[in-house]
């Protein structure tokens, strides 16, 4: 089979079940690339039973072989990163020879997690994780952004840092914990945690399209989701990067013409952390039971997710931005027990139905949701591995979203196990 190049992307706001989809297509791939976003994404893996949590290493780093690339696009935490490498070796997995980072990456500093926490103010509530993500993007287009080549001078690299921090101190002059920051402390702590992830540094743009001229196949993935991507997304409730597709080629290197597949991967229902509009929100029974069953919980901040019904108006949009081929419904294994399913095929704003996704959070938060009522399949989806052998009920859901969105369902998650799939 001649070598490809797919994305992977969510294309909700984001805890869609990408770490599960790209663990189980990897054995597919030579390399998997994660292309933007940082240590505030969180992607779930359970193998054998027992939970696995990654945010910065690509999710194929639990396939054999697998060669794990973090890209130019992503936000590079170090100590975070480290911390990572350090549980996977406690797990049995040697990331020597297989992890490379973009020596173009742009690195997260103390001072970014302080300013992320300044900016989220109740005035000013986006509900982001603290990480200091928005804050290093910031700077990156603000042309004052550290990058992983920078430490390769470090007469140069001090200067940056304490520019930055005397910026800082100037601009928020009344945070005590920016003025408490020493440029020595910070530089010296953070040369320390790069020397023992240096080794792991690469050209990665020339490495992945050498890579794809070499007959290697590469699955791009993705963090967060197409309804929080900073153009396309609900702004200003969104991330600082773009995790459709079109992020996958900025943030790798990889050109458009090389894509040859666009997997996106949605929940069987919809959910949301943070702050920003959500129209199928559920505050009643359903809702409880929803994130009851489905441990709704964020992987990298405990959050509880609101949870709603699917918007099938959002994720046409969704498809259309990304430019899905095909789609992985996941986590339809939590409405099992429902006696009716929901699914949100119009709005009504100020009385007029529409199909059209606003992406005005204003406008947004106007809308109704209009639902089509669909039978519950009653049914535990545990150990079905043919479609065929699903419930009517559910497979009249599944043919409703693909005639929606025009995109077919090949993957069908039915539980949280790396095995629990139906592929069609």
């Amino acid at each position: 089979m001649a070598n490809k190049v797919s994305v992977l992307s969510g294309l909700q706001w984001g805890d869609e079940g990408k770490g599960k989809i790209v663990d189980l297509l990897s054995p597919e791939y030579d390399i998997v690339a994660r292309y933007q976003g940082g240590a505030n994404a969180g992607h779930t893996i359970v193998i054998n039973g027992k939970k696995h949590v990654l945010h910065l290493i690509p999710s194929g780093i639990f396939t054999q072989g697998i060669i794990c690339v973090i890209g130019n696009g992503t936000v590079l935490d170090l100590s975070a990163l480290l911390e990572e490498i350090d549980l996977l070796k406690i797990e049995g997995i040697d990331p020597e020879n297989r992890i490379l980072i973009s020596d173009n990456a742009h690195v997260i500093f103390p001072y970014h997690k302080i300013i992320d926490v300044i900016n989220e103010s109740e005035k000013n509530k986006i509900g982001t994780t603290k990480r200091g993500i928005g804050p290093a993007y910031f700077d990156k287009y603000a042309r004052r952004g550290i990058r992983i080549n920078d430490f390769y001078d470090e007469t140069i690299l001090f200067e940056k840092i304490s520019n930055n921090i005397e910026f800082l101190k100037k601009t928020f002059a009344s945070s005590a914990e920016l003025n408490s920051l020493n440029a020595d402390i910070v530089f010296g702590e953070a040369v320390k945690i790069f020397k023992n992830v240096s080794r792991f540094v690469s050209n990665t743009q020339v490495y992945l399209n050498s890579q794809i001229k070499n007959g290697k196949s590469i699955l791009l993935e993705g963090a967060q989701g197409a309804l929080l991507d900073v153009d396309f997304g609900t702004y200003p409730y969104i991330t600082s990067s773009n995790p459709t597709s079109g992020g996958a080629c900025t943030g790798t290197g990889i050109p458009p013409n090389k894509i040859n597949d666009v997997i996106g991967i949605v929940k069987a229902y919809t959910t949301r952390v943070g702050e920003g509009p959500f129209p199928t929100e559920l505050f009643d029974e359903a809702g409880k039971k929803i994130a009851q069953i489905g441990n709704e919980f964020g992987a990298t901040t405990g959050r509880p997710r609101k949870c709603g019904w699917l918007d099938l108006v959002a994720l046409r949009y969704a498809c259309m931005i990304d430019g899905a081929t095909e789609l992985a419904l996941t986590k339809s294994d939590v409405l099992s027990d429902f006696e009716y399913i929901f699914a949100c095929t119009h709005y009504d704003i100020n009385g007029k139905l529409t199909q059209e996704f606003p992406t005005n959070s204003n406008v947004l938060k106007t809308a109704k949701p209009v639902y089509k009522k669909f039978l519950g399949w009653k049914l535990s989806l545990s150990g079905i591995s043919d479609f065929n052998k699903l419930d009517s009920a559910f497979k009249e859901y599944i043919k409703f979203i693909e005639d929606f969105v025009e995109v077919k369902i090949k993957y069908i998650s039915t539980g949280p196990g790396r095995d629990e799939i139906i592929i069609r």
